[in-house]
């Protein structure tokens, strides 16, 4: 599996900007309500939560200010994955394939590592 290793840096690179781009997407639906019936309520936590979302994602995805974003982002998805769907329930209710909340832990920790390692390269904090 070296010779895989070679491509680590634009793996990680496509990594950044694809979960960052989700990111950003999914913050565009609820802070404007596109492709989606329901559009939370200026001010309210869900649209905080959105706007957090899309100004992380594109931050992310650009590679800009990366770790103090990536770091907000991957708290903004624990505490989304807590109160929305976990809810401090156990039983069947614990595990996310069944509270839905796969894609919120998925983002917290791809987030927090993103916030460890850093932008990488192709971004605009060009780190290594």
């Amino acid at each position: 599996m070296n010779f895989l290793s070679k491509y680590t840096d634009i793996t990680y690179a496509v990594l950044r900007v694809v979960a960052g781009s989700i990111f950003l997407i999914h913050g565009v639906q609820k802070v404007f309500g596109v492709l989606t019936e329901h559009q939370p309520e200026i001010g309210s936590q869900i649209w905080i939560g959105g706007m957090i979302e899309l100004i992380c994602g594109l931050l992310i995805a650009i590679g800009f200010q990366t770790r103090w974003v990536a770091f907000l982002a991957s708290g903004t998805m624990a505490v989304a994955y807590i109160q929305f769907h976990w809810k401090f329930q156990f039983g069947p209710e614990f595990f996310p394939a069944v509270n839905g909340g796969d894609a919120a832990i998925l983002y917290s920790i791809i987030f927090l590592y993103i916030a460890c390692r850093g932008a990488g390269k192709w971004s605009l904090d060009k780190t290594e």
